[in-house]
């Protein structure tokens, strides 16, 4: 659980950052993909999300971006929104903030987002203080771990039944490491939070 939903203490250590967004009258949760664009998985994604009518919230790796600008321009056709996750997915405890900063500097020139997210939810306080004066830093409510070898596409789908609520932020990926959960657990989970009542867009910009 630790993993699935960040316990509050964790949440108020960056309390800059969005967890969740609570809308009144109605049920709404949001779909994000982390780690992409790439071929092999986010096309199939875009058409997912197309067959239910869905629009979710992509944060790209500028690196795959500069490999792939056609699947930006894709998913921004399609009505979706991006975010930048940093230009080589770099894990802000593991690097000085300069670097790091520079580092997300690169990849907005290529993704031009006020969206940010921090690789695996990590990274150091003065980081994230410089970070809020560029960009919205968006965390989660929800990580289904489909990424996860040790994860079957059933528990994956599990974990998004067991914490979706209400503003839930879900991270999916489209990484070549996800896409055997993620095939299975995506249109499933697309379904099951329809009938629950469960409105799905994609983050505010």
């Amino acid at each position: 659980m630790l993993i699935e939903r960040p316990p509050l203490p964790y949440r108020l250590l960056f309390p800059e950052a969005i967890w969740r967004i609570k809308i009144k009258r109605r049920k709404v949760a949001f779909l994000t993909f982390d780690d992409g664009p790439i071929p092999e998985v986010t096309p199939w994604v875009l058409d997912t999300l197309d067959h239910y009518g869905v629009k979710a919230t992509f944060f790209m790796v500028g690196d795959n971006v500069r490999r792939y600008p056609g699947l930006i321009e894709e998913v921004r056709r399609r009505g979706h929104t991006v975010g930048n996750h940093t230009m080589h997915h770099l894990q802000g405890m593991k690097v000085t903030s300069r670097t790091y900063m520079r580092d997300i500097t690169e990849a907005d020139a290529l993704i031009d987002s006020p969206l940010f997210r921090p690789p695996h939810g990590i990274l150091r306080w003065a980081q994230a203080a410089a970070i809020k004066n560029h960009y919205n830093i968006i965390m989660y409510d929800l990580v289904t771990r489909d990424y996860s070898r040790k994860m079957r596409p059933q528990q994956v789908l599990a974990n998004v039944k067991r914490y979706a609520r209400n503003g839930s932020i879900i991270v999916f990926h489209d990484s070549l490491r996800a896409q055997r959960n993620l095939r299975y657990a995506l249109p499933r989970a697309i379904q099951w939070l329809k009938l629950q009542g469960y409105e799905l867009e994609p983050l505010p910009v």
